[in-house]
């Protein structure tokens, strides 16, 4: 019979089929005793301040700013010793935050806050730094910073002590101007930088003058307390020119001659007496004067319409005790004499920052007596600047 053999057949299927279930049963890794599957927990915040947390000897305009990774910042305080919270923003991811206002000197500054990770956790936001102590602050003063002036203007700033690091200190000062202007800032003596135009600005030119002072190291300890600005425009071009023998005072407007004044002018036999050469500007008007020089016997005496273009005393100003040289012979200490009606019309014209032209004298004025840029040639100006 074959019965028997159909009986084996099954036999062997049935077996084959468990086993390819217990094969698919193994392939899937799962049984009764294995162990659940484990899910990884998140990072805590990792919050960062810069400066550095302890840090000391810090620059009051360093970039104050604290980042969080891993997180959000949910708050933020810096305050100083007081208790004065610092003016920052938050970014609107809340990724990090920067204060917008510059921190000061020899304060320490607390951070404080939370941070939020991405399981819901805080983490505290803390810290400390502290800023620089100087062993002297350096104050400054910045001329001109409003108003018109005339063509010659030289731009200053004056420190109330001598500046060490030069090159920090100019790195600081800016000019812009509405139209191109070529010059350049050259340092006169150890406390007054000056910027000069290459030659006499254009007329109408706006200028904006930039000083971030504050938070510049000067040397030696020394550290800037003064953030200056100044915005003033330049006037119409007036030049005065004189050739003193001509005994001729000649003002010109854009070049072109518009009054001739007679003048008596200082006296070449006597150095110390010129109205000596030199490129000058006006530099104060006053309706009245007291000149005094003892060593030339008189004090006191009172002149009309004075406009002072010098600190080595030379003035243009009316002198009706001398006016039988006026036009005729060099007689003056130095000034420029004029009649009454002539001086108080020049007078009326000028313009603080208008340049003087002096020649024909017998003697040259030395680069020492304010205001002197106009006597110092181009490229020995611009051998001055301290980033050359």
């Amino acid at each position: 019979m074959v019965i028997p053999s159909r009986g084996r057949a099954r036999t062997g299927l049935v077996g084959a089929a468990m086993a390819v279930a217990l094969l698919l049963a193994g392939c899937s890794g799962g049984s009764a005793g294995g162990s659940a599957p484990q899910t990884q927990s998140a990072p805590p915040p990792k919050v960062t301040t810069e400066p550095a947390n302890g840090a000391v000897d810090v620059n009051p305009k360093t970039p104050i700013r604290l980042t969080v990774a891993d997180g959000t910042l949910e708050e933020v305080r810096l305050t100083n010793p007081e208790g004065k919270p610092v003016e920052g923003q938050l970014a609107p991811d809340k990724k990090s935050w920067a204060s917008d206002t510059p921190l000061g000197y020899a304060k320490t500054y607390t951070w404080s806050g939370k941070a939020r990770g991405a399981d819901g956790k805080e983490t505290p936001v803390e810290g400390s730094f502290t800023t620089v102590k100087p062993k002297s602050k350096v104050r400054a003063t910045l001329f001109p910073y409003q108003g018109e002036v005339g063509v010659g203007m030289p731009i200053s700033v004056k420190f109330d002590q001598p500046v060490r690091d030069k090159a920090a200190a100019e790195k600081a000062l800016k000019v812009e101007t509405s139209v191109p202007v070529e010059g350049s800032w050259g340092w006169l003596s150890a406390s007054q930088v000056d910027w000069r135009p290459k030659d006499y600005w254009p007329a109408g030119t706006k200028v904006k003058v930039s000083a971030n002072l504050y938070g510049v190291s000067y040397g030696d300890g020394a550290w800037g307390v003064d953030d200056l600005t100044g915005d003033f425009a330049i006037g119409r071009n007036q030049v005065v020119k004189i050739n003193t023998p001509t005994h001729q005072m000649d003002v010109y407007r854009d070049g072109q001659k518009v009054a001739s004044y007679p003048a008596s002018f200082g006296r070449d036999d006597v150095p110390d007496l010129n109205t000596p050469n030199g490129t000058y500007i006006v530099m104060e008007k006053r309706d009245t004067f007291s000149f005094d020089n003892p060593k030339y016997g008189y004090t006191n005496v009172l002149k009309k319409w004075a406009v002072r273009f010098s600190n080595h005393g030379e003035f243009i100003h009316e002198n009706e005790d001398n006016r039988a040289n006026i036009g005729r012979a060099n007689t003056s200490h130095g000034c420029a004499n004029l009649t009454e009606p002539d001086a108080r019309a020049y007078y009326n014209s000028a313009m603080v920052g208008d340049p003087v032209e002096v020649t024909g004298a017998a003697y040259t004025l030395p680069a020492q007596f304010d205001v002197y840029d106009w006597q110092i040639d181009w490229p020995t100006w611009q051998s001055k600047s301290a980033l050359r």
